[in-house]
């Protein structure tokens, strides 16, 4: 496997901080999985009860959204500089209080009595959730032998896509029959889960310190540049002016590099060589989210469908993502994790261009059945992607390396949907515009199989 990934057989044991090959311990492995889900999940379910909360607690919409923005903008904001202070800290002291954190937000925030408290809540929620996306990759990445880790990392690249996919079914059944209060509780019982496991069964290694001053510098500056991009792209469906508002982003994100807290990102994408991965990673994500979203206004809009029978179309995505997910992370450890995550790349982006030609004759199946094969590629995909990152991680860079991938996969699902409204502009919002739309989405999944393919051969040039 060393051989595999062009890397020797010492660095790979070092890099899992389990040199003597103890026990693998598969239930931290599950672990990483429901914290991907719960994470995930709450990106996406929170969306359908927007409405609910607007007319709960007697806002405006616009006021409403930041129920979403306010759990978004910290998360994404936070990821590499949380990557950068987990790397100094053990992952079990941080895992815990995270978790604990996240689970009492969710709680406050279904107790809200005004939408103040309930923003507030989920401001903190973002920043726990930002720690708890950085430790899932390195949570499953250690808890393994190097030469399992493409079947450890499927299990949260797999179910934390699946938890934003199946958001807006469990949403929509808990808003028609409990209420918007029981979105933010759903989560509870995967967090006491996933923290019991974590509490018996991870090692005790590290100690818990706070960041230093250095450390808040950088992340006020990454922060405002990702959230400037992310508003931007919130914004712009409204009036394209809001665009730009992306463009201090560049200019933060250089200081951000010529600091202590930036060089140090910059060095460990380099010396691991998985630029060119993060950016497919992003691509893939970019071309799912974007598919996902007009596949669901064309269903609800165009067709007329109901959201049961539009839910259960779309439910076709992660079922073929959940099945082949299974066999991603074998065929990583057996042929290697760059062929695996290439032909999954591949696939995926031959299930999108076969829905292509979309148009109002067809049926639910016709949609759900390509949408499957585009799953099936995302499943084979995740982990092995997941595994090559973390793999090519320099000793002692595993937290900065997962919060760079994590990054790339949460700025394409925010990217996708804002492009795919910008693409159906350019037709009439029906046939026209929703094909535009997917074909945005083939063109940033083939860029990301053109990615992959290039780290495969410089890959293969590096090892001879």
């Amino acid at each position: 496997m060393a051989a595999q990934h062009g890397l020797p057989e010492a660095k790979l044991r070092h890099s899992t901080g389990n040199p003597d090959g103890p026990a693998d311990r598969w239930s931290l492995v599950v672990a990483a999985g429901l914290l991907s889900f719960v994470a995930m999940l709450d990106m996406n379910v929170v969306n359908l009860a927007l409405t609910d909360i607007s007319a709960g607690l007697h806002v405006s919409p616009g006021v409403a959204q930041w129920a979403a923005l306010g759990y978004q903008l910290p998360l994404v904001a936070l990821l590499l500089p949380a990557g950068r202070w987990l790397d100094q800290v053990g992952t079990r002291s941080a895992l815990l209080p995270a978790v604990g954190c996240f689970a009492a937000c969710s709680a406050l925030v279904s107790l809200a009595p005004w939408a103040s408290w309930l923003i507030a809540a989920r401001f903190a929620q973002g920043a726990f959730g930002a720690v708890l996306f950085v430790l899932m990759p390195v949570l499953a990445a250690t808890a393994v032998r190097p030469e399992l880790r493409g079947r450890a990392m499927s299990v949260p690249a797999t179910l934390g896509p699946l938890g934003a996919v199946t958001g807006p079914v469990i949403g929509g059944l808990l808003l028609d029959h409990v209420g918007w209060r029981a979105v933010f509780l759903v989560k509870l019982p995967v967090c006491l889960a996933a923290a019991l496991i974590v509490f018996r069964h991870a090692p005790r290694t590290g100690r818990l310190s706070p960041p230093d001053r250095s450390s808040l510098g950088d992340a006020a500056l990454i922060g405002s540049a990702v959230a400037s991009v992310l508003l931007a792209l919130t914004l712009a469906p409204k009036a394209p002016l809001w665009l730009l508002l992306a463009l201090p982003a560049a200019p933060l994100v250089a200081v951000w590099l010529r600091r202590p807290g930036g060089r140090p990102v910059a060095e460990t994408l380099r010396a691991a060589g998985t630029t060119g991965v993060n950016a497919s990673v992003l691509a893939l994500a970019a071309g799912f989210a974007a598919c996902h979203y007009l596949l669901a206004q064309h269903l609800r809009g165009q067709e007329g469908e109901s959201a049961t029978r539009t839910a259960l179309t779309m439910l076709a995505f992660p079922l073929g993502m959940v099945v082949a997910g299974r066999f991603g992370g074998r065929l990583a450890d057996r042929w290697g994790a760059r062929p695996t995550a290439l032909s999954g790349a591949a696939v995926t982006t031959l299930g999108l261009l076969l829905l292509l030609p979309l148009d109002g004759g067809w049926t639910n199946a016709d949609i759900a059945w390509r949408l499957a094969l585009a799953g099936a590629g995302m499943g084979l995909n995740g982990g092995p992607t997941q595994a090559l990152v973390m793999t090519a991680s320099p000793p002692g860079r595993l937290a900065t390396a997962g919060s760079a991938v994590q990054l790339a996969r949460s700025l394409g699902f925010a990217l996708g949907p804002a492009l795919a409204t910008a693409a159906t502009l350019a037709g009439d919002r029906a046939t026209t515009g929703t094909r535009a739309g997917i074909a945005l989405a083939v063109l940033a999944a083939a860029s990301a199989v053109a990615l992959l393919a290039l780290h495969h051969r410089r890959a293969h040039r590096a090892t001879a």
